[in-house]
């Protein structure tokens, strides 16, 4: 039976700082859209350039020829085109289609991995050598290898890859505008942390690699840049195989690889098709009707806007990602209790309830609670230390002593956003406070934001990255403030 595809919904950092990628289903918009195209936040960003100086017909009937080659089967119900989408290139139905209906079939010997590539059995020699905090390295040299070899089979495919040097990922715009327009959403941190690992990976790994294999990696791709724009490319573009159910807790999850034909797919968070996995072939099926004319939209899982712009260069409008979330950093909670001590002792009782709950591991230093639209995702985890941080001091003795024997009772506490003001005084108070806390980290107010958004001759003067980073700010705002909101409420 195929295994359907799905995506990790993570609190926090960057995909790059983890042992494996994150991302289940990706690709999504690099680039920005054609003057006027306005709210368009969902288009691909193999769509904006062909390479090589090929139009976009040719560019396109290329890739189907080179489809049909190696069998990759597009139904006669779907085209792949520019004009009924979004923006650049996606898939457009030919004919209605009606859900379950099979919209494309790419073989497993299709896909670009470190194991089809024409240097596969050089990356499995050297696999030991290659290993890294990513777990990309062996892919991205899969891609430099093709994009330079005269003969690569897959330079149809590459075809239709954008210009990588205008790539809209927040990584490449300046770190002044970077920090400006993205202040307060965590983006700026993750990308610093990106900018870091891919540095030192290229230097350690991938470019004594290159050196050791002059004949095969030609000086052109012995570049940091391009290393960079591949990681990008990586990021959005990239299919992560899931494990099998019973492995998930005792295997690393699979390396990435490139699913040609699912890659030109735009993304919307109300999807119409989704991407599954069998011994033999990868198909994408719809799972909504699709009437004729309308685009073909997977989906790249559960991501909050700030995840879209950090790894594919794009946000969905407000309100239409239904799965945004806004942080608020664990150690914002802990500087909100901090506030309200009165006296030295009482600073050092509530940094032995801290340590109490690092020890736990409720909290760390880096973490963050995340907030959705209708509840938190790091419930056990936000409940736990409202609860510790605000029980009275002797209660909070007994529940470390019983913690410390392995007596201690977890209460179920539910913090769906509609039970908040349901709340104990003292945790809503410190709910609030941190969410005050938060709400100045970032560079502007709520109100800012709705002005520039509610007049749309404003609104379309922004450039691309204005209009995104807009997006961000004002889906994690609205957010922080219905939970400012809810603190002031008794319960009904």
């Amino acid at each position: 039976m195929a295994a359907p595809a799905k995506r990790a919904r993570v609190s926090g950092g960057s995909p790059l700082t983890t042992p494996c990628p994150v991302r289940r289903v990706t690709r999504a918009p690099l680039s920005p859209p054609a003057p006027g195209r306005g709210h368009a936040t969902c288009f691909s960003p193999l769509a904006a350039w062909p390479r090589g100086g090929q139009s976009d017909g040719d560019a396109v009937a290329g890739f189907l020829r080179w489809c049909a080659g190696v069998g990759l089967e597009l139904s006669p119900k779907v085209a792949v085109s520019r004009q009924g989408t979004v923006a650049g290139y996606g898939m457009v139905a030919r004919e209605s289609v009606q859900p379950g209906e099979l919209l494309f079939a790419v073989p497993r010997s299709a896909l670009l991995s470190p194991h089809t590539c024409s240097i596969s059995g050089l990356l499995e020699r050297e696999r030991g050598a290659l290993q890294s905090l990513s777990g990309w390295v062996p892919l991205l040299l899969a891609l430099l290898h093709e994009l330079q070899a005269p003969a690569s089979p897959w330079s149809p495919y590459f075809a239709l890859w954008p210009e990588l040097g205008r790539l809209e990922h927040p990584m490449f715009w300046p770190e002044e505008e970077r920090r400006r327009l993205l202040q307060g959403t965590g983006v700026p941190e993750a990308v610093e942390k990106d900018l870091v690992n891919i540095t030192s990976e290229y230097h350690s790994i991938v470019l004594p690699f290159m050196e050791a294999h002059s004949d095969l990696f030609s000086p052109t791709v012995r570049s940091l840049e391009l290393y960079r724009q591949l990681v990008a490319l990586v990021m959005a573009y990239s299919f992560q195989e899931p494990l099998e159910e019973e492995d998930d807790d005792e295997k690393e999850p699979n390396s990435p690889l490139m699913v040609p034909a699912a890659d030109l797919l735009n993304h919307i968070a109300n999807h119409n098709a989704n991407l599954e996995y069998s011994a033999d072939y990868l198909r994408m099926v719809a799972t909504q009707p699709i009437p004729k004319g309308h685009e073909i939209f997977n989906t790249y899982g559960q991501m909050a806007n700030w995840q879209l712009i950090h790894m594919y260069g794009f946000a969905e409008p407000y309100p239409d990602n239904t799965d945004d979330t806004a942080d608020i950093q664990m150690v914002t909670v802990r500087d909100a209790a901090l506030q309200g001590t009165k006296d030295e002792a009482e600073k050092l009782l509530l940094c032995e309830r801290w340590d109490f709950l690092c020890k736990l591991e409720m909290v760390g230093e880096e973490g963050a609670f995340v907030i959705g639209h209708e509840e938190v995702l790091t419930e056990e985890e936000l409940a736990t230390t409202l609860k510790v941080l605000c029980m009275p001091a002797e209660e909070f003795r007994n529940y470390k002593e019983q913690a410390g024997q392995g007596e201690e009772e977890r209460e179920e506490v539910s913090l769906a956003i509609a039970n908040i003001p349901k709340l104990q005084a003292s945790w809503k108070r410190l709910l609030r406070d941190s969410v005050l806390l938060t709400l100045q980290t970032y560079a502007t107010d709520l109100k800012t934001e709705q002005d520039l958004l509610s007049n749309k001759e404003v609104y379309a003067k922004l450039s691309w990255r204005e209009q995104q980073a807009l997006q961000v700010r004002y889906g994690q705002k609205m957010i922080l403030h219905q939970v400012l909101e809810l603190t002031s409420r008794f319960p009904e």
